[in-house]
């Protein structure tokens, strides 16, 4: 199950609402608040 990348919260794929692809990978976000912190600095939250 992937995590959020900006607050941790384990989320389900299946059902996340927001989500961005970056680099080939996707990555999933609980709100739209965290997707759009990733956004303005994906550096920071890619591993």
């Amino acid at each position: 199950m992937p995590r959020d990348p900006v607050c941790g919260v384990i989320l389900d794929e299946r059902t996340a609402k927001f989500k961005i692809k970056h680099e080939g990978e996707t990555y999933y976000f609980c709100s739209v608040t965290c997707k759009k912190k990733f956004k303005r600095n994906r550096r920071k939250f890619v591993k």
